[in-house]
């Protein structure tokens, strides 16, 4: 039974090297985008909380992931030396950007700021 209604949760874009210009520097939406790795302890603690404004803000934002250890063009680019770091990109450009873990709030405001 879960296996088939998670088939139907919106969950955040897994973003890479390869799609990110597509995904979000072309996007016609605000993009909200969690750069974080599997061995972070605060960005384990980030994760359910990206997942639920990738919900929430469905149709109006994109939320996406980008695994630092792997994909590693755009956290280079963008200066990520500390994770998780949360950019907010608009028009293609980052608008905003926000080191370590805050409450859901903050994020779900950057993303307000930004529709």
């Amino acid at each position: 039974l879960e296996t088939t209604t998670l088939k139907h949760i919106v969950m955040a874009l897994e973003i890479t090297d390869a799609n990110f210009e597509e995904v979000v520097l072309k996007s016609d939406k605000p993009v909200l985008v969690d750069f974080w790795a599997a061995w972070c302890g605060p960005c384990r603690m980030l994760a359910p909380i990206v997942e639920e404004l990738s919900q929430e803000f469905a149709g109006e934002a994109v939320v996406g992931k980008v695994d630092v250890d792997t994909q590693t063009k755009y956290a280079g680019e963008f200066g990520i030396r500390n994770i998780p770091t949360v950019l907010i990109f608009k028009d293609g450009k980052m608008v905003q950007r926000q080191v370590g873990v805050a409450p859901k709030n903050t994020y779900a405001n950057l993303i307000k700021e930004n529709l």
